[in-house]
């Protein structure tokens, strides 16, 4: 079975997911067109080993900030690319690692499959399973 999802621990003992180049988010972006995308503004290239594009950003504290368009939660990732792609993948911020499209047993996110029907994506073709 391919390779659908890596599993990364990081020093800090947070659990980030990287996703190859096909998998059922290629061509999706249900995820960045519905949740606010905040985070510690320590992630932001502005700071000494951020990654995220300060640019593409909003305040929302003093200390937290969230990708542009997503400010209200139902918006559109200023990332979100025509395609449904990432533009900013490779230094995408922690709640989008964080989001794990498939479950410990293998099964897919609910809420993914949620904000597919919702919508009207349809449902990704088998397999089903993580690697």
């Amino acid at each position: 079975m391919a390779l659908l999802q890596t599993v990364i621990r990081t020093e800090d003992n947070r659990v980030f997911y990287d996703m190859p180049e096909t998998s059922p988010c290629t061509d999706c972006g249900a995820c960045c067109r519905h949740f606010r995308v905040s985070f510690y503004q320590g992630e932001l290239d502005s700071f000494s080993g951020g990654l995220v594009p300060a640019a593409m950003t909003t305040p929302v504290t003093p200390f937290l900030v969230c990708m542009q368009g997503t400010e209200y939660g139902k918006g559109r990732c200023i990332a979100l690319q025509p395609n449904n792609r990432c533009a900013i993948y490779e230094n995408r911020p922690s709640p989008c690692r964080e989001f794990a499209v498939y479950m410990e047993d293998g099964s897919l996110n609910p809420k993914c499959l949620e904000l597919r029907a919702r919508d009207g994506i349809g449902q990704p073709e088998p397999p089903l399973k993580a690697a």
